[in-house]
């Protein structure tokens, strides 16, 4: 029997590697001879870089960023040579993981350091950049990273260069006055109409990898779905959904390009629409990209049956996240597929994406002993559900 695993991590827990590894292992126990293969996954979020990164075998590169309040950091991401691809996350520099909870001030939060890290990739030579856009901090609308590649925004005279929450005055975006590596556009005059953001023809292609279809603002948008977990007041909710509006009037009036309302535009604060209006990037399924960076579909056709896994099973799963990717790709090739997983909601549509759900959680668990013993629960999982095969 060939199995493959192709799990995501399970937050705050263990790697989407450390998953696989357990699985397997419980796997072996009731199966000796099965023929295993572990391909760790991600769908945008934290954890993508590595799982692409050490797929081909790449290396790791440091640079120095700021973090979402502006203090300097050590910033990393990976390097594939041989592509000149470079795989980021915008969490390493404005991620949730930055700030301890008495930080987090979504309206002071910028993506600042983002910008720092493609401006790194660029000087390096990237040819294509691969950002992951889960857990952000920040709800900018890409403000932060567009001032580090040398945008500047005006309220009349005056320099926007504080919080987002000066948006809401802006008048006018001025493009950088000379290039700045290989990526940001070269001066244009202003109110010139353009069908995309005027990047250099040796510019880095950039994908940003997402797992949320979120519209820049309104009701399923990046502030009111997303800020209030950034401990944004219902009062800065409301600063902040203006700001951001004003910034796509202002986009739309001066460079003829609206993206406010394409699918993953508000995923990271807001920073898919930054990326898109000020690198010309590509919103992608985070699934699609780094199941296409590990050869996943190939890989499925010569399995028997299919493992997937993350923490949390529930209906956001369904909007993109790896355990529905990787059933949906099984779906199609007509494999089996099982999913092992922290924690379940009891929901028909999000079960019958699987043949078997298997949970972590017991009778009587807490979720606290359920994290601790996540290893230990699902190898027992695994065995569970080999003896069922």
């Amino acid at each position: 029997m060939r199995i493959l695993i192709a799990p995501d991590k399970f937050k705050g827990v263990l790697t989407a590697r450390e998953a696989a590894e357990n699985i397997a292992q419980g796997l072996r126990d009731a199966l000796p001879d099965a023929k295993i293969e572990m391909v760790p996954m991600a769908d945008g979020g934290e954890g993508t870089a590595e799982v692409i990164c050490n797929a081909h075998g790449g290396s790791w590169l440091q640079c120095k960023a700021h973090d979402p309040l502006g203090r300097e950091i050590d910033a990393r991401y990976g390097w594939i040579s041989d592509n000149k691809l470079a795989v980021m996350e915008m969490s390493e520099a404005a991620g949730m993981r930055r700030l301890p909870e008495s930080e987090r001030d979504p309206v002071r939060a910028n993506t600042f350091g983002v910008g720092e890290m493609i401006l790194d990739a660029s000087d390096r030579g990237a040819k294509e950049i691969i950002i992951g856009l889960g857990g952000s901090a920040t709800n900018d609308g890409g403000f932060g990273m567009a001032r580090a590649l040398g945008f500047r925004f005006l309220a009349g005279t005056k320099e926007l260069t504080e919080t987002v929450s000066e948006l809401v005055k802006l008048t006018e975006i001025l493009l950088p006055e000379r290039s700045v590596g290989a990526l940001v556009p070269s001066a244009q005059p202003r109110n010139r109409r353009l069908t995309q953001p005027p990047l250099q023809p040796e510019a880095p292609k950039i994908n940003a990898a997402v797992d949320v279809r979120n519209p820049l603002f309104g009701k399923n948008g990046a502030t009111h779905v997303f800020g209030p977990q950034k401990g944004a007041t219902e009062d800065e909710l409301d600063i902040l959904e203006r700001a951001l509006t004003r910034l796509a009037e202002v986009i739309a009036e001066e460079f003829g390009f609206d993206y406010r309302d394409q699918p993953g535009a508000g995923a990271a604060g807001g920073l898919g629409f930054g990326l898109m209006s000020f690198c010309s990037a590509k919103i992608r399924s985070g699934f699609d990209v780094v199941a296409e960076a590990v050869g996943l579909e190939s890989k499925m056709k010569d399995a028997d049956l299919v493992i997937t896994g993350e923490g949390s099973l529930d209906r956001q799963t369904l909007e993109g996240k790896t355990p529905a990717g990787v059933a949906r790709l099984a779906r199609r090739l007509g494999k089996p597929v099982f999913a092992v997983v922290g924690r379940a909601i009891n929901d028909r549509e999000v079960r019958e994406v699987f043949d078997a759900v298997y949970e972590n959680t017991r009778p009587g668990m807490s979720q606290e002993e359920n994290m601790k013993r996540a290893a230990e629960l699902l190898r027992e999982n695994a065995r569970e559900l080999a003896k069922s095969l």
